[in-house]
């Protein structure tokens, strides 16, 4: 929306039936919804998008997602490159994971050049374009953000309730995770380790914020673990507000899958974000985490290392609750926000 209040531009979004609460377009001056349609394989199309290369509208910049699996977005740039040669083409992508096959590496590079310049989530991916080639000067990290204007108004309003006391019955310290409940993010690890603490006299209460497939497998776990006093499926919620207190009361966020903006979500609102350490598998976000300040990471995959790494951190910063929280506060201020993302963009256009 930023980006729509300083620029004359026009947008154009795909239509595809995938669950995700959509964004409000009516927010934009100038949209076009196009078709997603399948393909060959992974690959898909939007319908309409090559038609930008004639429309009578004379735009001198094109920012579009950097994905290649979409071969609309190949030919529109091919044929940007061929017809409109002035025309700046800009990427705004994830880049590089650094696990990609041989193939995947080979289509990657080749559309990635198809752009003048790219606007990447990250510093790591960045780091890794580097190693394949791409000129540093060129890539520009953008970070990510969510409805920061909004949860900032909330964020002042924030105060300790009494909501967990209320639910649990305990002053026991939360873990919470927000997100979709889905395999990629192995809550699995997340319900055992709250039953492997438990049966070190180690007691946590467990919230889930959200829905999704994994559920009903989550929570015939619960039972069969004799949990059903500590973890709590308070189930999907758009009620900014409410996340707010939710996250704000809650004392650690473990996402022991890719993390995503589950970080960005925790972090927003002071508490600190647990995740795993193989970055070839993490979403962007995770760079958001600076150990035993604004969360840390455990060994992808090992159970042992998840309970060591929320057990470690009660030990270490259990009684610096009000210090962590403006280390969170100021990571998302400075960096994962609107406004840092408008400076970038402003600095790259204007340059």
């Amino acid at each position: 929306m930023e980006i729509d209040k300083v620029y004359d531009c026009e947008w154009y979004f795909e239509q595809e039936d995938n669950g995700i609460n959509l964004f409000d377009t009516n927010k934009l001056k100038k949209v076009n919804i196009l078709q997603h349609e399948k393909f060959v394989s992974r690959f898909y199309t939007m319908k309409g998008l090559v038609r930008m290369v004639w429309k009578q509208t004379d735009y001198d910049k094109y920012l579009m997602v950097g994905t290649p699996m979409c071969v609309s977005l190949w030919v529109l740039c091919i044929l940007l490159k061929l017809f409109r040669p002035s025309k700046k083409i800009y990427f705004w992508t994830h880049g590089w994971y650094g696990k990609e096959t041989l193939t995947e590496r080979i289509i990657k590079k080749n559309f990635l050049r198809l752009a003048d310049e790219l606007f990447i989530y990250g510093n790591y991916a960045k780091n890794l374009l580097i190693k394949q080639g791409f000129k540093a000067e060129k890539m520009h990290v953008i970070h990510n953000s969510l409805s920061y204007v909004v949860q900032m108004e909330l964020r002042k309003q924030m105060h300790l309730t009494g909501i967990y006391k209320k639910h649990f019955g305990n002053n026991n310290p939360v873990l919470i995770f927000i997100g979709r409940l889905t395999p990629v993010k192995q809550l699995d690890l997340l319900v055992q380790a709250v039953a492997d603490l438990k049966n070190e006299k180690q007691l946590y209460n467990l919230v889930f914020i959200g829905d999704g497939p994994e559920q009903k497998k989550l929570e015939d776990m619960v039972v069969s673990l004799q949990l059903q006093e500590q973890v709590w499926f308070y189930g999907a919620c758009y009620d900014e507000k409410v996340n707010a207190e939710l996250v704000y009361n809650a004392d650690l966020c473990v996402a022991p899958g890719n993390v995503g903006l589950t970080a960005m979500h925790a972090l927003m609102f002071g508490c600190p974000v647990v995740t795993h350490n193989d970055f070839r598998y993490q979403m962007p976000e995770f760079e958001a985490i600076s150990p035993y300040h604004t969360g840390n990471f455990f060994t992808r995959g090992d159970q042992q290392s998840l309970n060591q790494v929320i057990s470690e951190w009660f030990v270490v910063n259990g009684n610096l609750r009000e210090y962590v929280q403006n280390l969170c506060y100021k990571e998302i201020d400075n960096q994962w926000n609107p406004y840092f993302q408008m400076k970038v963009i402003n600095e790259v256009f204007n340059h």
